[in-house]
């Protein structure tokens, strides 16, 4: 599944930016990207829609924009489109290249999905609350 994703817990729509393929759980309320697993917040949060689990910290998970222009319109920064996405993305969007402040990337971790299943599965108190 191909999303856009944004770190926003301190950066006020400029944070670091990805497009990436993620997995997501059987119920759908938690995506694993990048090495984390973001949640759904239900109501939505200060800033996000989706909080790290182990961190806390909040993102903006949607899907990809056929014309581009992910970002929020406040925000600035580059968006990374990771490497395995790359092809999707341009499909999707009809292009051949990346339009500027977008740039490739082959640093996105595999993700270790048991580890955060075991965490999930464990009573409320463990997990990051705000």
């Amino acid at each position: 599944m191909l999303r856009y994703i944004e770190l926003t817990s301190g950066y006020h729509h400029d944070g670091p930016a990805w497009i990436a393929k993620v997995s997501h759980s059987k119920s759908g309320q938690t995506i694993y990207f990048n090495n984390h697993a973001l949640k759904r917040i239900e109501g939505g949060g200060a800033s996000g829609n989706y909080r790290d689990l182990e961190s806390g910290d909040e993102y903006w998970v949607s899907g990809v924009k056929k014309e581009g222009g992910d970002r929020h319109w406040a925000g600035n920064g580059v968006v990374l489109v990771e490497r395995a996405a790359l092809k999707d993305y341009l499909l999707l969007r009809g292009r051949d290249d990346l339009d500027p402040y977008y740039e490739m990337t082959d640093d996105i971790a595999p993700t270790d999905m048991g580890r955060f299943v075991a965490m999930e599965n464990q009573p409320e108190q463990s997990a990051v609350h705000h």
